[in-house]
């Protein structure tokens, strides 16, 4: 199949269909003589496989043919995508006005009645060819408007959604700093409370070894407070305030290493890192929900040395594959729900995170596969296209997916695909260079 300019020069390309060979010849001199190039066709499947070869600028077309006449092949050349937008100027001997409407209905572009006058013929083949291309430039330039638009549109949610990461880094931050001063006063001075609390159990028990007989108001004291109680109370609270404190402190932590908010934006850093404050982040929507069981969490860490790279976007990155990992196993888990005799409690849904060098030791490799719905391989070459979205309106925005490879690939030279067989889950695979060099892929370079 050839498209519209695929003849050897510029010329416009006319076919002209008539069942008459004497006005085939009339019609391709006269037309030939002003420069077109025309092509002829004795009846209608003739004149559809001329088509099928080399599309013409603008086809002149007989109406009284044998077989198939002008009003049928017209159909058929307007029914076809590749065909419907070629200009058809129909020539007949009919000059009833009944003819005349029925050409227009089938498609027709024009009309012109035998006997025609060659004036009037190559008047109105200008005017088609002129309208033509007026149609092809208005649709070039629609076309460029409507890209430039949602070029634009998705330039400004990128930037609103860079900036609700800047600011949840902003706030993350600040709450992990104004709590970290109150959890260090708690984490340093429980362990000295919990010493002197040890001291004082100590002293007591020598007390009541040394004085075996207390009087009867220390022994209704002891009655009433139940001192065996409140000393094993005592030891085992502190324990558990102790362990609070610890568990607040490295919260603090992970609070601070996804935020990244101090730090310089391109550096050295540890992935795991930046992978577990971001589990930590999404601690809630592991739980155990109505629908299913806590979501358990599969870490299968190498041994990854630190890579150089943007690491509060790489935790963006993270943040968006988690969620919709977990959003892909609460569907995955409704679906379950809605089969007859089937307990969807009992079914184990996980989120495999596993890491390794590359190879040839260029880079990493991180992965991170659900065992959720997955993608369906119909809409599996959109998924990183801006605004797509599988997800209900108000549910997702269809830019997660597209800044994330905006983010490895564009900012960090890396690689971004994906691995997914419907029902049974998707993985996602980040590949980075541990030397990486920024803005080597274009967005037409996607890896699926």
């Amino acid at each position: 199949m050839y498209s519209n300019k695929n003849h050897h020069n510029n010329k416009t390309n006319i076919l002209v269909v008539d069942d008459t060979p004497d006005n085939l010849r009339l019609l391709s001199a006269m037309l030939t003589k002003k420069g077109y190039e025309v092509r002829k066709a004795l009846n209608g499947e003739i004149a559809l496989k001329a088509c099928d070869i080399i599309l013409p600028d603008l086809i002149l077309l007989d109406i009284s043919m044998p077989g198939m006449d002008g009003y049928q092949v017209c159909q058929k050349l307007k029914a076809s995508d590749l065909t419907s937008e070629i200009p058809i100027i129909f020539i007949s001997a009919l000059d009833d006005v009944l003819d005349k409407v029925k050409a227009f209905d089938v498609g027709g572009s024009d009309y012109i009645a035998k006997p025609f006058h060659a004036e009037e013929v190559v008047s109105r083949i200008e005017n088609q060819i002129k309208l033509r291309s007026l149609q092809l430039k208005n649709n070039e330039k629609n076309i460029l408007l409507q890209k430039t638009l949602e070029d634009l549109k998705a330039s400004q949610m990128q930037q609103i959604q860079n900036e609700k990461m800047v600011a949840l880094g902003h706030l993350v931050a600040g709450i992990a700093h104004e709590v970290n001063n109150p959890v260090s006063f708690i984490y340093g001075n429980v362990g000295y409370v919990r010493e002197y609390l040890q001291d004082l159990i100590h002293l007591v028990e020598a007390y009541r070894h040394e004085y075996p007989n207390p009087t009867e108001k220390i022994q209704k004291i002891e009655k009433d407070i139940d001192l065996d109680f409140l000393i094993n109370d005592c030891q085992s609270l502190m324990g558990a305030m102790y362990r609070g404190a610890e568990r607040i402190s490295s919260i603090v932590l992970a609070l601070r290493n996804f935020s990244r908010h101090e730090e310089a934006s391109y550096k050295l850093v540890n992935i795991h890192q930046g992978i577990e404050s971001t589990l930590l982040m999404l601690q809630h929507r592991l739980r155990k929900t109505d629908r299913r069981d806590a979501i358990e969490i599969i870490r299968k860490y190498g041994d990854l040395p630190k890579i150089v790279c943007y690491p509060s976007e790489l935790n963006q990155v993270f943040m968006h594959l988690l969620n919709n990992a977990i959003d892909a196993l609460d569907e995955q888990a409704k679906k379950n729900t809605e089969k007859p005799n089937l307990e969807s409690s009992t079914i184990a849904y996980s989120i495999k995170i596993a890491t390794s060098t590359i190879e040839d030791n260029s880079g990493i490799r991180i992965s991170i596969a659900d065992n959720g719905i997955g993608i369906p391989n119909k809409i599996g070459k959109s998924i990183f296209d801006p605004f797509f979205t599988t997800k209900p309106v108000g549910k997702g925005s269809g830019l997660g997916l597209s800044i994330c490879y905006d983010i490895i690939v564009q900012k960090h030279s890396g690689k971004f695909r994906y691995n997914s067989i419907p029902n049974e889950g998707t993985e996602f695979i980040i590949e980075i260079s541990t030397h990486p060099t920024t803005g080597l892929y274009t967005s037409e370079e996607k890896t699926f």
